[in-house]
């Protein structure tokens, strides 16, 4: 019985390490960003817009999706359609909150 509960400790421990490694680094997702909005957030992109540092998380999720989505954006929008749309939900989510926090 010792064994059983040691074993299925070890097996939990691995998978909760597994699926938080798998886990979406929006840290690590936002540097793609750095060249147009700056490494804290604070650059208008192309001169245009409003800068993300500041916003909350659900405003540029929400951001993020319409530009995947080619709902949302200006006259510039291709150029982050083109980048976003690769991300999944998981990946916009992360890069939201990091930036939130900026």
């Amino acid at each position: 019985m010792k064994r059983i509960l040691v074993v299925m400790s070890i097996c939990a421990a691995l998978a909760f390490g597994i699926s938080a490694a798998m886990a979406a680094d929006g840290a690590a997702l936002y540097k793609s960003c750095v060249g147009c909005h700056g490494a804290d957030g604070s650059k208008q992109a192309m001169g245009v817009g409003h800068a993300v540092k500041g916003q909350k998380a659900d405003e540029l999720f929400k951001k993020l999706k319409g530009y995947a989505d080619g709902s949302y954006g200006g006259e510039k929008k291709a150029v982050m359609t083109n980048l976003v749309k690769r991300y999944s939900d998981e990946e916009m989510k992360a890069m939201a909150d990091y930036m939130s926090k900026l």
